[in-house]
């Protein structure tokens, strides 16, 4: 996975209730209802850990778990 414009900012990679990642600004406070993931770095070296983490991209209610 590829982001062009990397801006060089520290990002953490956060996890919603329906097992949904996405990435979030270090520096703020998390929105309600996600939780961090425990990955921090670029915006890149998030998406990257993402992208070899989240295989099963359909969310949790519709799994059935």
């Amino acid at each position: 996975m590829s982001f062009e414009g990397d801006d060089g900012a520290q990002y953490q990679v956060v996890v919603n209730p329906e097992d949904q990642y996405s990435i979030w600004p270090a520096d703020r406070a998390l929105p309600l209802g996600w939780r961090a993931e425990g990955k921090t770095g670029t915006k890149q070296e998030c998406l990257d850990h993402i992208a070899a983490l989240w295989t099963d991209t359909i969310p949790r209610g519709p799994r059935g778990r």
